[in-house]
This record gives C-alpha cells, sequence and structure tokens, in this order.
C-alpha cells in the first residue's frame, strides 16, 4: 500500500466470526458510542486521577517519596508496555470478547486499589489497572470501526472517541480533587467501579466482527512487550535518576536489543503480532509520529500547569481541578468541529493549524510569571491550547485506523494508542529534566528551596524560589510548543491524504 495508492470503494467485508448480526444499522448506535466512550474516558482520566489523592495516599499509607511516584508511573508501565499485545488479542479472540476482559479486569483493579492497605497492593492493583486499560484501549477504538457505518456515523464517533482521550487527563485532575476533597482518597478508585459495570452491560450493543484466523506470535509477544515495557522504564527512570544512571542506560539497551529483534521477527513469521505492512502507508506512519509528538506536549502541559497552580498560585485540588475546565471546553468544541470538517478538508489542512494553534498556546504559557491572572492570562492560553489540540486529535486518530482491514484494526488501534503512551512518557521525563535544570540555573534546589522556605515562612526566600521554579515550568512549555511544532512538520511532509470519502456503509480498498 503506498502513500499514492488511488482509493476506491467497496462493500466492506461480512462480519463473521462471532457475529451474528454483522450489521451495525441493526443496533442502537447511540448507546454503543455512550459505552466506546466511557470507557475511553475512564482508561484516559485515570492517568491523571490519582495525581491530585498523592499527598492524601502519602499520608494513610505512609508511603516513602521514591515509591510515591510509583503509584502513577506502573500504571503508565503496563499500559503503554501491552497495547500492542492487548490490540493483537482483539484482532485474534474478538475485539468485543478482549474490551470486555479488558474492561472487567480494570473495575476488578479498581476496587483492589480502592481497599488496598499499603503501597505494595496498592501499586499492584495500580498495575493490573494498566493490563485492563492496554486491553480494552485498542479494542474500543477498534469496535468504533466495526460498529458504526463508514462516513457521518464514524466521523462522529471517532469526534467524540477523540474527545474523550484529550479531556480525560483534565476530567481526571477535576474528579480526583472533588472525590479526595469531599469524600476520601479511596473513591478516585472506587468512582470506576459503577462506570465499569455500566459499561460491561452495555456491550452487547457492540458489534463484534470477523476475528483473524492467526495465531498469537509467542517470539514477537515476549520481544515486543518487553522491549516496550524496558523503554518505558528507562524513560521513567531516567526522568528521576538521570540520564546517565547505570539501570536507566541498561533499560535502553535491553530496550533496544528486545525492539531490534522483534521488528525481525515480524519480518519474518507468518503470523505477525505487529505486521509492518501497516507502516507502508505513509499517511498511517505519519499519524502514529505525529500522535507521539502530541502525547510528549499534552501530558508535560497538564503536569506543569499543575504544578504552577497548586505550588505557585497556592490552588487547592478542587480549584485546580476546575481551573483546567477551559481544556475540556475547548477539546470537545475542536474534537466536534474537526469531526465534520474531516469529509470536507484533507487531514493535513484541520490537523497542521491545529498543531500551529496549540504551539501558540504553549508559547503563550512560556510567559508566565508567578503572580500571572487566571483570568486575563491561563484560561486563555488553556482554551487555545485544547483548541489546536482537539482538531489535531480526530484527522490522527481516522488516519490511523482508515483503510485497516477488519483483522488488523486492533493492532492499528493499539499503535496509536502506544505512541500516545511513549510520547507522553518521554516528553514528560525530557521536560522535567528541562525545567527542574533551568530552575536550579536560577536559584540552586529551587524545589527543595520552595519547601524550607514556605515551612519557616522566609518570604524572600520563598519569593525567589517561586520565581524560578516558575522559571522552569515555562521553558518546559517552550519545549511542549516544540514538541507540538515537530508533529506540525511531520504532518505537513508524511500525510499527504485527500478528504474522507462520504460513502456511508463502505469501506476504501487501495489499490497500486
Amino acid at each position: 500500500m503506498s502513500a499514492d495508492s488511488t482509493a476506491v470503494t467497496a462493500p466492506a467485508p461480512a462480519d463473521t466470526a462471532g457475529a451474528p448480526d454483522a450489521s451495525p444499522r441493526g443496533h442502537h448506535l447511540g448507546l454503543a458510542l455512550f459505552v466506546i466512550a466511557a470507557a475511553q474516558l475512564m482508561v484516559v482520566l485515570d492517568g491523571t486521577i490519582t495525581n491530585i489523592a498523592l499527598p492524601s495516599i502519602q499520608t494513610a499509607l505512609d508511603v516513602s517519596d521514591a515509591n510515591l511516584a510509583w503509584i502513577v508511573n506502573s500504571y503508565a508501565l503496563a499500559f503503554g508496555g501491552l497495547l500492542l499485545l492487548g490490540g493483537r488479542a482483539g484482532d485474534l479472540f474478538g475485539r468485543r470478547r478482549m474490551f470486555q476482559v479488558g474492561i472487567a479486569l480494570f473495575t476488578l483493579a479498581s476496587l483492589l486499589g480502592g481497599l488496598a492497605p499499603n503501597e505494595g497492593l496498592l501499586i499492584g492493583a495500580r498495575v493490573l489497572q494498566g493490563v485492563g486499560a492496554a486491553i480494552a484501549a485498542p479494542s474500543a477504538l477498534s469496535l468504533i470501526a466495526t460498529t458504526f457505518p463508514e462516513g457521518k456515523p464514524r466521523n462522529k464517533a471517532m469526534g467524540v472517541y477523540a474527545a474523550m482521550a484529550g479531556i480525560g487527563a483534565t476530567v481526571g485532575l477535576l474528579l480526583g480533587g472533588i472525590l479526595t476533597d469531599a469524600l476520601d482518597w479511596r473513591w478516585v478508585f472506587f468512582v470506576n467501579i459503577p462506570i465499569g459495570l455500566a459499561v460491561l452491560a452495555g456491550t452487547r450493543t457492540l458489534v463484534e466482527a470477523e476475528r483473524h484466523r492467526g495465531r498469537l506470535d509467542l517470539p514477537g509477544t515476549v520481544t515486543g512487550t518487553g522491549g516496550l515495557i524496558a523503554l518505558v522504564y528507562g524513560i521513567t527512570r531516567g526522568g528521576e535518576h538521570g540520564w546517565t544512571d547505570s539501570l536507566t542506560l541498561t533499560c535502553f539497551a535491553v530496550a533496544a536489543v528486545l525492539l531490534v529483534v522483534f521488528l525481525l521477527v515480524q519480518s519474518r513469521t507468518a503470523h505477525p503480532m505487529m505486521p509492518l505492512r501497516l507502516f507502508k502507508d505513509r499517511n498511517r506512519s505519519g499519524s502514529y509520529a505525529t500522535m507521539l509528538f502530541i502525547g510528549a506536549g499534552m501530558m508535560a502541559t497538564f503536569y506543569f500547569l499543575t504544578l504552577y497552580l497548586q505550588l505557585i498560585l497556592g490552588y487547592s485540588a478542587v480549584k485546580t481541578g476546575f481551573a483546567n475546565l477551559p481544556f475540556s471546553l475547548g477539546m470537545g468544541v475542536a474534537a466536534t468541529v474537526s469531526a465534520k470538517l474531516v469529509t470536507r478538508l484533507a487531514p493535513r489542512l484541520i490537523a497542521g493549524p491545529g498543531l500551529l494553534i496549540a504551539a501558540v498556546g504553549m508559547f503563550w504559557f512560556a510567559t508566565l510569571t508567578p503572580d500571572s491572572s487566571y483570568a486575563g492570562h491561563l484560561m486563555p492560553a488553556m482554551f487555545v491550547t485544547a483548541l489546536g489540540l482537539g482538531m489535531s486529535f480526530v484527522p490522527m486518530t481516522l488516519g490511523a485506523v482508515s483503510g485497516v482491514g477488519h483483522q488488523e484494526t486492533g493492532i492499528a488501534s493499539a499503535l496509536l494508542n502506544t505512541a500516545q503512551q511513549i510520547g507522553g512518557a518521554l516528553g514528560l521525563a525530557v521536560l522535567a529534566t528541562i525545567s527542574t535544570s533551568t530552575a536550579n540555573d536560577r536559584l540552586p534546589d529551587a524545589a527543595a528551596s520552595f519547601y524550607r522556605a514556605a515551612a519557616t515562612q522566609d518570604h524572600g526566600l520563598l519569593a525567589r524560589a517561586a520565581d524560578a521554579m516558575t522559571h522552569g515550568y515555562t521553558m518546559a512549555f517552550v519545549g511542549a510548543g516544540a514538541m507540538f511544532l515537530a508533529g506540525l512538520v511531520v504532518t505537513g511532509l508524511a500525510v499527504t491524504a485527500g478528504k474522507q470519502r462520504t460513502d456511508e456503509g463502505a469501506a476504501p480498498v487501495h489499490l497500486g
């Protein structure tokens, strides 16, 4: 499949295995969309909902500073490392079935996390949550392709899915603040239980579609999953302990070896876990690369804004959550609009300007000072950034699964999610290093000085430390803006597809 292939339409392939009623027109599409959107929101928001509750968790369970970060990182590690395996499992054993397994596992893990009596069991529950998310997330995206007819229904569903992917982090911060302040930190886990049960009850509205008749690629599973886990762990540890740390370098070396072996295995096996032909289409490869940069910039944005709001401006957990609402609003508006534009404009004419707007928002954040106002500075910058990101999500998500056969939608979806997760981990680690080093250049041990000054009421030192930390955050925002611009370059060079076909009920077939 080449970039300049001629696209024609043909009837979508009939669904057979496990799908007695393959026609999505016979199902309640509105309920199906609600089920997929709720699942996606639950999986994404869990990446940030615990951040707000960390101080309460540390006090209640007597968690050490070193292990506190792993309450967040353990979820990201399992999620990012197992996505490819989860996507391939959906292709082989059925997307709806694996979606149900993933949501059930995620819900059970949430119950265990809420009941955890110590840090070890809590981190274990977070790993289990990540495993469930890695199984459910790629199946959720591929179920859109099998449940919703091509054209307006699928574009609308993709718009909602993309909005959930974008606003999930904001909703996580808001919910985390409300639940921690009003109830208890354990409710940031318990809240998933009714949502998960409702999603499981609604999965009967989803179309299973045809399952691939191949078998699980065991060597590819071991090398691919092991390589991704080593890579994510290395990135996470590098951000905490430095990039020259011996274990960090060992992880990168192991990841490089395993991923090279993985690619060699994929090129030679009859039933690859990740068919390399998926990358032959430059538009799909461009979508994956762009999503890597989007994930890198977006995850870092939420992290540094949360620190700025709580430490520099003194916002409470709940106020921080509400302060992030312009992100949700902007993301939702832009995702809805771009879902309609994909049938009228080429993807890069939507995503390109979107990434430029997001970069402008980042550079606006880079002008923050310790006394910047929320209404005049933060709120408009948040909304502008969210508008840009919302415009980018839908065309990139569609580009990742467009033209993919039903037997490979799971792995194609998993690759998109993997790109976003790996990008998020890498972006946060790199930009945190930049932020810390630039802050310390202005004031040695700026963060430690800030906390010491707050405890001793040394207002002079507190002001200098706040200025240094804000300077570090602004440099991180500059880096995030550069990442969005890098995504813009990739989109302009690689994503050359025309506007999406509007023929409903047809699937694209590529010739040449």
